[in-house]
């Protein structure tokens, strides 16, 4: 089946916007064109949430606590409540969540799913028939890895929470399986960072309080990583230095993390990014697409828009009562569109 798109297309991997027309056939990009006269719309690549605690949906409203308070294994308030949780409870909510994610333009996310192999298969479940790619990393429950078998990988929190000979075992069980193995790093302070740069993982997430020592070392041992910028403001952890890892040349890009603090749209992550942190609207949605895509080793089909890609992409209303006099697409994109700006997903 073939259908066309016309108007500003958010084109190529440096995201250079033209006017010109699309030709999707059976759900792949086969043409671009472009084209003096077209609608005013926006089409662009849908988004790659990188990062994501999509468990946390059970809980949207956490009083204001320090972080370890929070989220901290075995019995921050976020683990005491996903214990609590009765099992068709926890996939409703999340199930709530990745419908909210596409609705608003994510076609891809990878989350760290606590709970061993059942929290594994809840998240399966609430995926159900989901038109959203979706990468698993599981923790082990009381040793158990038998996750395993059903996801991508591994993730898990801070090397601090754990003993480093437990890590390391986890770690080449999960090697052995020939799964990812991901860790959160620098949430807190930088004393998690080398240890974890040691186990190689496939990427790192936050680096919130990486110094130039830590941020060579990853940058040598070519590790990307992701950022959550939202998630790191409102937990006080503060805000990842994202300019010293590019200077770096570090790959990065973007979650949204914990639903519990922030909802799983990447519209504000990226306006968030864009106006406290990197006032670099390309490089911002590179973050948030192309960069998660390449990351999670899906570049090839998502993140972009080129021929031969699959037609995973978001077209918004250049004449909304937000984007109406929009000069600079991308610009606009990154720093003030919303969910209601779309008017059709593909």
């Amino acid at each position: 089946m073939e259908q066309t798109l016309e108007g500003t297309i958010i084109y190529g991997d440096d995201f250079e916007p033209i006017n010109g027309r699309l030709t999707i056939e059976d759900g792949i990009i086969r043409d671009i064109e472009e084209r003096k006269n077209v609608p005013e719309t926006i089409i662009a690549p849908c988004f790659v949430n990188a990062h994501t605690h999509i468990g946390d949906s059970i809980l949207k409203d956490p009083p204001y606590l320090p972080l370890e308070e929070l989220v901290q294994p075995p019995n921050g308030l976020k683990h005491r409540v996903l214990r609590e949780t009765p099992y068709n409870d926890l996939v409703a909510s999340m199930k709530a969540t990745i419908d909210d994610m596409v609705r608003t333009g994510t076609c891809a996310f990878a989350d760290f799913r606590e709970g061993g192999l059942e929290g594994v298969l809840a998240l399966r479940e609430a995926l159900g028939s989901s038109d959203i790619d979706a990468r698993i990393f599981g923790r082990p429950v009381d040793g158990k890895m038998d996750y395993l078998d059903h996801c991508d990988g591994t993730g898990i929190s801070s090397t601090n929470d754990l003993e480093s000979s437990l890590v390391k075992e986890i770690e080449g069980k999960t090697r052995e399986k020939g799964k990812k193995f991901v860790i959160h790093a620098g949430e807190k302070d930088a004393s998690d960072i080398l240890p974890a740069i040691e186990l190689e993982p496939d990427f790192l997430v936050h680096l919130t309080h990486a110094g130039k020592k830590e941020l060579r070392a990853v940058a040598d041992a070519g590790i990307p990583v992701i950022v959550c910028v939202r998630s790191n403001f409102i937990t006080n952890s503060g805000i990842p230095p994202v300019q010293k890892m590019l200077d770096e040349g570090i790959l990065v890009a973007a979650g949204t993390d914990n639903v519990m603090f922030n909802s799983p749209s990447m519209f504000p992550e990226m306006e968030f990014l864009a106006k406290t942190n990197l006032r670099d609207d390309r490089q911002v949605f590179k973050f948030c697409t192309l960069n998660g895509a390449q990351i999670l080793g899906i570049d090839s089909v998502l993140g972009s828009i080129k021929k031969g890609k699959t037609a995973k992409l978001m077209v918004l209303n250049r004449n909304s009562g937000n984007l109406y006099g929009t000069k600079n697409p991308l610009g606009s994109l990154v720093r003030r569109a919303r969910p209601d700006d779309i008017v059709k997903i593909t």
